[in-house]
């Protein structure tokens, strides 16, 4: 004789049944692919990780010019400006959910701290954008050329967002140039979601040239230094040095955390790079990260990134937001000569932490500090600092 099962008792097993998918989805496979969500297929998904100043516009250019990439120059200067009597704390999930979107192609997202009527002259720095100088957003560059800055601000402004977002959506690989993240832990959604492929190249620089390139533009960091401060009311004399002491902890804080007994998602997708290696080395460090991105360099590609690097002089202070073609060692080099010794011994010291992490020498007088055969940049080790995609159970257990 058959069993009856009450009708009570299927619900709750129904119910049962759903709660273990729930969980087993929140537990296990956030790490891998979270239930409920499209995979990425096969879209990488860059964060340029870094700090104003630090030769991140140089880099992001590096990214922007490759005919692979979709690049945006910080969208969360946007949320900062809109909201700039809040702090950095609080805009932190504002400004990765913004990211997000962004990395999602959805720039719809933008339209909350945008004009009412806005054109894509409207986004921060959008000519710096070959893609948004190309089809299908504007037919002035063809795919594969190097964009022109000064014809892009003519040809290619457009009402809407609607070209923005259709070229990003037709590109393989999505990076974003941000300064406005103090820490990882923000991010690990992003890591979990599996519609994103995110990698994070995390670019430092030595906080003493930080210092004189931030003095050159001290103006443009009003703003910006307000909300990293929290609003803070600091006396005028020590802003600069308070500020340079809150990104000091930043890259700290992110490189301990994906370095030291980092979780799970965070293998094969972090790397740490120095402006001051990219200065010396150029060709062989920017090729490592697109090596890390899954980019291929082309001989195109060398030859501008070696005329970039190769030129004369260090730039003045009209040329700190422009990409021209300066001598790359000699703009790594420029505090030396030109801050005084008692500021250098004050960002040494609010800095003293970072810099012994990431391998800058202090100097202890002026005449050491001006001795330019000296070299103050600790050698480190091939991918230090850095884990590589894992390609096979081999490479994952180097």
């Amino acid at each position: 004789m058959p069993h009856r099962v009450k009708l009570s008792t299927v619900v709750f097993l129904v119910i049962l049944q759903g709660a273990a998918v729930v969980l087993f989805c929140g537990w296990y496979i956030p790490l891998s692919s979270p239930c409920g969500s499209a995979p990425s297929d096969g879209k990488v998904h860059v964060l340029l990780l870094s700090s104003w100043r630090s030769g991140s516009s140089f880099v992001g250019q590096v990214f922007s010019q490759h005919p692979s990439v979709f690049y945006l120059m910080e969208p969360a200067w946007h949320v900062w400006t809109k909201l700039r009597n809040t702090g950095a704390h609080a805009l932190r999930m504002a400004v990765r959910d913004l990211t997000r979107s962004v990395f999602q192609c959805d720039l719809s997202v933008m339209e909350a701290y945008l004009p009412e009527r806005h054109n894509v002259s409207s986004l921060f720095m959008w000519s710096h954008s070959r893609a948004l100088c190309s089809p299908p957003a504007c037919p002035l560059t063809a795919r594969g050329h190097f964009s022109n800055q000064t014809q892009c601000l003519r040809a290619c402004d457009a009402s809407g967002l609607q070209g923005a977002q259709a070229a990003c959506a037709s590109y393989s690989h999505v990076v974003l140039k941000e300064v406005r993240f103090f820490e990882l832990e923000s991010l690990y959604p992003l890591f979990q979601d599996p519609s994103l492929d995110l990698r994070i190249i995390h670019l430092v620089r030595d906080p003493r040239a930080v210092l004189r390139s931030r003095e050159e533009s001290a103006r443009a960091f009003v703003s910006d230094n307000n909300v990293v401060l929290e609003h803070r009311n600091v006396p005028a004399a020590e802003v600069q040095y308070q500020v340079m002491q809150e990104i000091c902890r930043s890259h700290v804080r992110v490189a301990e955390r994906a370095l030291r007994k980092p979780p799970p998602f965070l293998k094969g997708r972090y790397k740490l790079v120095r402006y001051e290696d990219v200065a010396r080395n150029p060709l062989e460090e920017i090729a490592a990260m697109y090596e890390f991105v899954g980019l291929d360099m082309s001989g195109q590609l060398r030859e501008w990134i070696h005329q970039l690097t190769h030129g004369k002089g260090k730039g003045s202070g009209k040329e700190a937001f422009k990409i021209t073609s300066r001598n790359a060692a000699d703009v790594s080099q420029a505090w030396r000569t030109t801050l005084t010794h008692s500021k250098v011994k004050r960002v040494q010291e609010v800095c003293q932490g970072a810099m012994s992490m990431l391998g800058y020498r202090t100097v202890h007088n002026d005449k050491e500090q001006k001795r330019l055969d000296a070299d103050l940049l600790v050698p480190r080790e091939p991918y230090r600092f850095s884990w590589l995609p894992a390609k096979t159970d081999d490479s994952a257990k180097s």
